[in-house]
């Protein structure tokens, strides 16, 4: 039986002209830096989030991001439901997921984090509970990442999609992710500077599942601080002993797993 509008899609000419004929197009998302520009899609009454690229680094993100969802699967990660190609590029197919992104636009920064009213001040002002729930999310989905062999690349608030009424907490846009461990023959992973470990930015060193420790840890410390500036810190003093001991700058100083930070996280709450 059909699933979806497009189950029987392997190749279209261009994504534009395929979306008018198979559906409405409700919402565009053009203000990213990924070189990537997604839809929403409305098809006999239900939604679909279509992703495509064109640009040489857009194509090799998605084709990564294949890659990835045929082996992770967790109930907090988007799932992906189809992927084709156009005469230029990759086009990626997922399902309509209710929420909103934790952080603006990349291109156009409108708004912002700490502004009145924008989903990360919203999620900020929550019980501790639903944070800590949300968090739960977080690390669960890591720990599928870590058995499958992946290592957290680019992971930011702009992966975290969340639920205000049903207080959910989905990760999606993990198209970075990497087999792991590897060596660094760039410059720079990319990535936002507020989550990225020191050996991200290194040439040569070695990422591993010690570099996701870090990046976690960095999520836990911007999203149990009600601001932007990380001066109001609202967990424990033995919660931010789990954090410091996560992100130290050195990988051998840090967790060695995600399970061990997950579990030194809970016997916390």
């Amino acid at each position: 039986m059909t699933t979806h509008p497009f189950f029987h899609v392997t190749h279209v000419a261009t994504l534009g002209a395929a979306l008018d004929r198979l559906g409405t197009v409700f919402q565009r998302f053009e203000e990213q830096d990924s070189g990537c520009i997604s839809y929403g899609l409305l098809v006999s009454g239900r939604r679909w989030f279509v992703k495509g690229s064109s640009t040489p680094a857009g194509i090799s993100s998605l084709r990564r991001a294949v890659s990835f969802h045929e082996r992770v699967s967790h109930s907090s990660i988007v799932p992906l439901e189809r992927s084709f190609a156009t005469d230029d590029g990759v086009v990626l197919v997922y399902p309509w997921m209710n929420g909103e992104v934790l952080y603006h636009p990349t291109l156009s920064r409108h708004g912002g984090r700490a502004v009145p009213g924008s989903p990360m001040a919203r999620f900020r002002e929550q019980p501790l509970p639903r944070i800590h729930s949300a968090l739960t999310s977080i690390f669960s989905a890591h720990l599928a990442v870590e058995e499958a062999g992946f290592v957290a690349v680019d992971f930011y608030d702009g992966c975290m999609l969340y639920d205000f009424d049903e207080h959910r907490m989905m990760l999606c846009d993990l198209d970075e992710y990497r087999d792991a461990p590897f060596v660094l023959e760039t410059d720079r992973l990319p990535g936002s500077t507020r989550f990225m470990a020191p050996e991200q930015s290194a040439r040569g060193s070695l990422i591993d599942t010690r570099t996701t420790v870090f990046t976690l840890g960095r999520t836990l410390r911007l999203l149990m601080d009600a601001g932007d500036e990380e001066k109001q810190w609202r967990g424990t003093p033995e919660q931010m002993a789990v954090v410091r001991a996560a992100t130290a700058t050195a990988p051998e100083r840090r967790f060695s797993s995600v399970r061990s930070l997950a579990d030194a996280w809970q016997a916390t709450i």
